[in-house]
């Protein structure tokens, strides 16, 4: 290990905590991992899209050729008005798999997660402890005390908040924060406001591998995704108002919600009662929004919807999440191979947060923006949103124009882990601006 004595502590078994746990694993970085659940792989949730960026991640891990069997590669989109209109037909998302050796590719978030957590060798899965429902965290120059719900107690080095968008973590260290200085200037306790609240199931796939569609109207829209078991469709729908306040919909609420949008096309012969009538999971909540300010706070940090929360339609946000755990254990490792004997301390640890947030920052915002901007032009929230989504975003040549010379060149630039040797998976027109790396280069 790159230090016996460095512990990291990370709270939540969902998928930006098992990439961390791959990620510190490889690194030689003692770690734990408390999960609420009792169990990471039940069958909640609906789809996953990971980016090339993260898939190369995925490879160094070891776990690509697995998840290249269980996901599919988007081939196919469409669009589609509420009566039925096609208004535009593309396969200009291929331009990923030209310029950069592979498509986005979705999963069902059960199997991605399962495959993750089945990754993990024999000793690391000895790491992940369930029905650990965090209670409290003490955090001191000499390291943190962890509690959970039960009374149990871990002690580390750090914390690594990702358990999502409505973290205990987050609401632990602004309340430490708080405490310390309570005139500072901090995130508000439910920091990410709702516009829009969203419907999901999964069902058997119908039709080809890889295709998608979108289906838009005033305030209400429609995605639709096809994997290699399983479709899903995602039904939204514009609040009356924003609320900061969690939603907990029934499953009266879900029928209601999918009659609705019983007539809404999702393909040119399939509505979405056809695939809803067919579903195997299903789900409801209110979609929170925003970019916390302070990541970090004396030996706590926070990664994912934990620190960051978008809206799902442009499909960024697990991709951060991955990309989080890259930077910052990229950043531990290497302050950890500087100081072998393992004491770090909480001012060594607050400049590796806030550098670790500062990397991530602009591309950060950049995701963020387009994933605002696609929700409300999904669902025409104002005549600019709809003029953009109807009548410009639909040409094909507008999207091979954003994607060959924005999207694919902010891809690129990603980071990957940089202590990790793994042969590079994708080969395409452009070279990532961070090859992989073989053991004997």
């Amino acid at each position: 290990m790159v230090s016996a004595s460095f512990k990291v502590i990370i709270v939540g078994g969902g998928p930006v905590g098992l990439t961390a746990a791959h990620a510190l694993h490889h690194a030689g970085i003692d770690f734990l991992v408390l999960e609420r659940r009792e169990s990471v792989v039940l069958d909640q949730g609906a789809s996953l899209v990971l980016a090339p960026q993260s898939l190369r991640v995925m490879q160094q891990f070891g776990l690509y050729e697995k998840l290249s069997k269980i996901g599919g590669e988007l081939q196919h989109t469409r669009s589609f008005t509420r009566e039925g209109y096609r208004f535009a037909d593309s396969t200009v998302v291929r331009v990923f798999k030209e310029q950069l050796g592979s498509a986005p590719v979705a999963f069902h978030r059960a199997h991605l997660i399962e495959a993750l957590y089945d990754g993990l060798p024999a000793e690391a899965k000895e790491r992940c402890l369930f029905n650990k429902k965090l209670a409290g965290i003490e955090s001191t120059e000499e390291g943190v005390n962890v509690t959970c719900a039960d009374g149990t107690t871990y002690q580390g080095s750090m914390v690594l908040g990702a358990d999502g968008v409505h973290s205990k973590t987050r609401s632990l260290m602004r309340g430490l924060a708080m405490a310390e200085d309570p005139e500072r200037e901090w995130d508000e306790d439910k920091p990410f406001p709702a516009l829009y609240k969203c419907m999901w199931c999964s069902f058997p796939r119908p039709g080809d591998v890889g295709e998608a569609s979108d289906t838009q109207s005033k305030d209400n829209s429609v995605m639709f995704l096809t994997g290699q078991e399983r479709g899903w469709i995602f039904l939204y729908k514009r609040l009356s108002a924003p609320t900061i306040e969690r939603a907990n919909y029934t499953d009266e609420d879900i029928e209601a919600f999918a009659q609705d949008f019983a007539d809404f096309p999702v393909t040119e012969t399939l509505k979405v009662k056809d695939v809803y009538g067919k579903r195997l999971t299903a789900g409801m909540a209110n979609l929170e929004e925003g970019t916390l300010k302070h990541w970090g706070w004396g030996r706590i940090a926070l990664a994912g919807d934990a620190c960051h929360k978008f809206t799902p339609n442009a499909g960024r946000g697990l991709n951060n999440g991955i990309q989080d755990v890259v930077v910052l254990c990229n950043k531990l490792h290497s302050l950890l191979r500087s100081s072998p004997n393992g004491s770090i301390t909480v001012n060594h640890l607050e400049t590796v947060f806030a550098d670790y947030q500062r990397e991530r920052e602009a591309p950060l915002a950049s995701d963020a923006k387009q994933s605002k901007a696609v929700s409300r032009m999904h669902a025409w929230a104002n005549s600019v949103y709809h003029i953009m989504a109807r009548y410009v975003m639909s040409l094909d040549i507008v999207l091979w124009f954003m994607l060959r010379f924005l999207a694919v060149k902010a891809t690129r630039q990603l980071p990957v882990l940089d202590y990790i040797s793994a042969e590079e998976p994708f080969h395409g027109l452009v070279a990532w601006e961070h090859p992989l790396k073989l053991k004997n280069e």
